[in-house]
């Protein structure tokens, strides 16, 4: 076994957590997601567990890598220039689920460690991830239910951290070009080891533990639910802005593409049905209007 206290034991963690997760995804999806390994030339390399053409997730992945190499790609050193061309080692899991009924809210979730090596330097390592949540039919509820397991995964570890992560993930899942959110948010961190090693593991632990109970309540109860092509097609409109998030400002995205990672797996997350409109604005009083006035707002959900 190995050691509580080390990054073998993170990953271990990490691929058994993908296995929990694509287990409790395909029961509520009732078709089996496929399983494509890969290697990376430069070091390491992942698994991704993909579904295309569910019975309730359009498209969705569920990804594991674990990749290295020995010079520091500019998009990991930008909060710490002074680890830049250090060799490294990331390891993760990333998760982007569309379901195909537009009252099914896209959910994204990620929990990384990460660590830079330099000869005679004490290595640099950090925990960080997060999950976020995007309606297209937002429900209060369901709002409620997403930042409340987020917020107990986080307590066990300092009261003051969900309001800190909370905070983060808004700033961040934010469309400056847009001025508005990606969706209702969730929570968000980065460059973490403030409780040290052991303490910071577990917390990123209890993050992606929480990952199922936040969000497959959620899509049981909304994936039956009645839709027309008005709704599907507001749908698509709204998943251009998760490309274009993801494209423009995602530093996973960014990461994976600059370290020479596989654009495949990289890019799972992109929707299957994406529409993009010159200058639309919802009809006033409309549902998909109160997704801008009412959930599309950084505001307190608990």
């Amino acid at each position: 076994m190995p050691s509580a206290t080390s990054p073998a034991a993170v990953k271990a963690y990490l691929l058994e957590l993908q296995d929990r997760i694509v287990a409790a995804l395909e029961t509520v999806d009732g078709k089996a997601f496929g399983r494509d390994s890969w290697e990376r030339p430069e070091g390491g390399g992942g698994i991704s567990r993909i579904i295309e053409e569910g019975n309730v997730f359009e498209r969705g992945g569920v990804g594991f890598s674990h990749v290295m190499g020995q010079n520091l790609p500019p998009s990991a050193a930008a909060n710490r220039p002074e680890i830049a061309g250090r060799s490294w080692e990331a390891m993760g899991v990333s998760l982007v689920l569309h379901p195909r009924n537009p009252h099914a809210p896209t959910v994204h979730m990620n929990v990384r460690f990460f660590t830079a090596t330099a000869v005679g330097e004490a290595p640099v390592w950090w925990f960080g991830g997060g999950m976020d949540l995007t309606p297209y039919y937002g429900v209060e509820d369901d709002a409620r239910h997403f930042h409340q397991v987020c917020r107990d995964a986080l307590t066990p570890f300092g009261d003051d951290l969900h309001p800190r992560f909370k905070t983060w993930c808004d700033t961040y899942f934010y469309l400056k070009h847009r001025k508005e959110p990606r969706g209702i948010g969730g929570i968000f961190f980065d460059d973490f080891n403030a409780l040290g090693f052991e303490q910071s593991f577990a917390m990123m632990q209890s993050v992606g533990d929480g990952f199922i109970p936040a969000y497959v309540p959620i899509v049981e109860k909304r994936k039956d639910a009645a839709y027309g092509e008005r709704e599907r097609d507001f749908q698509a409109y709204r998943r251009g802005r998760y490309v274009e998030f993801n494209l423009v400002f995602d530093r996973g995205t960014l990461f994976g593409l600059q370290s020479g990672g596989r654009t495949e797996s990289i890019l799972m997350s992109m929707p299957p049905v994406v529409k993009w409109r010159y200058n639309w604005t919802p009809e006033p009083g409309s549902a998909e209007a109160r997704l801008y006035s009412d959930f599309l707002v950084e505001r307190e959900w608990l």
